[in-house]
């Protein structure tokens, strides 16, 4: 399919007396680098200091050149990082060098939305820029005397639904609703913008706050696809930090700098051609450090892993917890079921050693099967588990058949125990498990098994009921309660009762 032409209105060139003294468009990403100092002052960091993330150059340049693949892009950055600011900024160069594009700002919130129009306000403030605005800036909008528009979007459906841009830029994504999300999907039109080709885009830009919101889910998405739908751009404070004076001593004996452990010195002796290189200064950064939990600090401000302080299981972390492997010293296998119909069945095995340690192993899920065809699945799998632990509830009978789950398990020949523990108390099994206070850690569980490390990190309670809380059951509890029955079986014992089948 070919590209859309433009009508002949629509093909628009700059106007000379206006756009001439900013020259033409960089072609490369040290052309860029040099034009955005020498007309706006602005030095980014084109190198990022920590392992793993990225320079917040790399966003600009990405969303600058339109040959850059995929051109929807994901920016996770600490909070104060600029991301907000540089979003403003890449409008700014899309607006002058791609005439009569179509730009549109939806933040988590109309204030979100309302921070990036400030940054634009003051970016075409001063001129040569502020000649190129075509009359006043509005609250909501900015036009440019090239046809170039950037608008703002109400956090909602209707307002997102009418919208066909070129760019979508959504600030702080992870304040979405989940239906205006979706709806924003389908509001982007590629278009022939002063005979440039800008294909529809949508970027989104938020510190991760939970492993259970909108950005945790599209971060994974994407790592799933290998970064081939989305395109992934992170840093955190250190990648942002301004000029490092040698009051703070990283080097030699004396190391007196608080953020040696995140920046260990490479803030010092960058060259930015003697710019100021970042958004927070040190004296700030230091400062944000003193008054937050560790927690909050790796997830908020150095983007290391989405903060966990609403889940359930919050000593679980993939570091400790998920290996490659599981040692030769199993002595015993077992497992643990959650029965389902509409929402997934989950079945775990594991192996537990000499030590006592369990080592999940295996997982499998079902939507829509009988029971019959989940038995099958297990007796299909070796080593076979001596027992099953499962939810107490699974004793009720089944109007159709006139047994129970667990009396049809048994009667295949599967051993399954059914113990009766309470909700908290079980959690509290594999807490101890996960970190007990003192010893080694005595639950694991094999990089296979997806599912059940996902439901791990994203088991959460609500946020709006602080007393009493139950966890959600918004699907991440299905393999967490297929965990939770097999360790309280194991932990807390079964008794075998008269009349029951073994």
């Amino acid at each position: 399919m070919s590209a859309p032409q433009n009508t002949p209105d629509e093909q628009q060139t700059p106007d000379e007396t206006g756009f001439e003294a900013l020259g033409d468009a960089p072609k490369s990403s040290d052309e860029l680098h040099a034009w955005l100092i020498e007309h706006m002052e602005i030095a980014i960091p084109r190198e990022a200091l920590i392992d793993g993330h990225d320079a917040p150059f790399a966003y600009i340049e990405h969303a600058f050149f339109e040959d850059r693949d995929p051109r929807d892009c994901i920016v996770w950055a600490n909070r104060g990082g600029g991301k907000t600011f540089l979003a403003a900024v890449a409008t700014l160069l899309d607006m002058v060098f791609k005439p009569g594009i179509e730009i549109r700002i939806l933040g988590g919130s109309l204030e979100q939305s309302m921070r990036m129009h400030a940054h634009l306000r003051s970016l075409f403030t001063p001129e040569p820029f502020a000649g190129l605005v075509e009359g006043k800036i509005t609250q909501r909008k900015i036009l440019l005397t090239n046809g170039s528009v950037v608008e703002l979007l109400a956090q909602s459906q209707t307002s997102v639904r009418g919208t066909r841009v070129q760019k979508l830029r959504c600030d702080e994504v992870e304040l979405f609703d989940r239906d205006v999300w979706e709806a924003a999907q389908l509001v982007t039109r590629e278009k022939i913008c002063g005979g440039k080709r800008v294909r529809g885009s949508i970027e989104c830009l938020s510190t991760m706050h939970v492993p259970y919101g909108l950005m945790h889910e599209l971060i994974e998405e994407a790592k799933s696809n290998d970064e081939k739908t989305r395109r992934v751009f992170r840093w955190g404070v250190v990648d942002v930090l301004g000029e490092c004076s040698d009051a703070f001593e990283c080097l030699g004996d004396e190391k007196t700098c608080p953020l040696l452990g995140e920046c260990c010195g490479k803030a010092k002796g960058r060259d930015l051609r003697g710019q100021t290189p970042g958004h927070i200064t040190i004296d700030d950064a230091l400062l944000l450090k003193s008054r937050v939990s560790q927690s909050t600090w790796d997830a908020e401000m150095l983007c290391l892993r989405p903060q966990r302080s609403d889940c359930v299981l919050p000593e679980f972390d993939e570091r400790v917890h998920v290996v490659d492997e599981v040692p030769s010293t199993i002595e015993r296998w077992i497992g643990g079921m959650d029965f389902g119909i509409r929402a997934p069945t989950v079945m775990l095995w594991a192996g537990v050693d000499a030590s006592g340690t369990v080592w999940v192993t295996r997982e499998y899920l079902a939507t829509d099967k009988p029971l019959s065809e989940h038995i099958a699945k297990i007796k299909e799998v070796t080593p076979s588990p001596q027992w099953i632990g499962v939810d107490p509830a699974g004793r009720q009978r089944s109007l159709q058949s006139g047994i129970s789950d667990v009396q049809a398990m048994r009667k295949c020949g599967l051993t399954v125990h059914d113990s009766r523990v309470g909700l908290h108390k079980g959690i509290e099994m594999i807490r101890l498990r996960l970190a007990p206070a003192s010893g080694a850690v005595r639950l694991y569980v094999h990089k296979r098994c997806e599912q059940l490390i996902r439901s791990l990190e994203q088991y959460h309670y609500p946020r709006d009921q602080p007393e009493n809380p139950m966890p959600e059951k918004d699907g991440s509890d299905h393999a967490v309660d297929a965990l939770r029955y097999m360790i309280q079986n194991l932990d807390h014992g079964f008794e075998t009762k008269k009349g029951t089948y073994l």
